[in-house]
């Protein structure tokens, strides 16, 4: 799933309603994959409507933090978690092989505890606040067994950098899906933003 796009967006959806035409804005510019965060009370509705009606979407589930949240985004469609931790209880809960969890790493200590339950991908986060393509870059020596995805403070400018690092497969954020545009209803400019960010390729 992580190799489907090179931008994953993270998305927080305030108002049901505009679930599906938010996904197919976003699938019509090439990004398949979103996150779908439980920041707000429409998050699980939200994650049912894209499944039944978007069919080439992805839907993962974002913010996951207690095996609670996991279990009923998992009922409720999402094909995957992405936590911007790692309890041992979220880690411990998270062993449905079809909805894989993307645990969040920050220092090389937790990368080290993840790759000791057998982990090979991991949420950098976040990014920009924990040092950015400069950490990731110090890590990939000293911890070859893992690929991370980061997030937080990422934008279409500074996405390529991060892209190029050779253990990085891609990218999350939320610059495609602005505020204003998702409240306008104007999905021709997120299918336009999305369109920019699914152009990002590793090099």
């Amino acid at each position: 799933m992580l190799r489907l796009a090179p931008v994953i967006p993270v998305l927080s959806i305030e108002d049901r309603a505009q679930a599906v035409p938010l996904a197919k804005a976003l699938v019509a510019g090439g990004l398949r994959v979103l996150e779908v965060t439980l920041r707000t009370e429409a998050g699980l509705e939200a994650i049912r409507a894209i499944t039944a009606e978007v069919a080439d979407a992805v839907v993962g589930v974002g913010t996951v933090l207690a095996p609670d949240q996991y279990e009923a985004a998992t009922r409720a469609g999402a094909r995957f978690a992405v936590s911007p931790g790692a309890s041992s209880r979220l880690l411990d809960a998270a062993r449905n092989p079809h909805v894989p969890l993307l645990p969040g790493i920050a220092t090389p200590s937790e990368a080290m505890a993840l790759l000791d339950r057998g982990y090979r991908f991991g949420k950098f986060f976040p990014a920009e606040p924990c040092g950015g393509v400069a950490w990731l870059a110090a890590v990939a020596a000293p911890l070859p067994g893992l690929s991370f995805c980061p997030t937080g403070g990422i934008n279409l400018e500074s996405a390529p950098r991060y892209l190029a690092l050779p253990n990085v497969i891609c990218v999350g954020g939320s610059w495609m899906v602005g505020r204003a545009a998702v409240e306008a209803g104007d999905w021709a400019a997120i299918t336009t933003a999305a369109t920019a960010a699914a152009r990002l390729r590793q090099v």
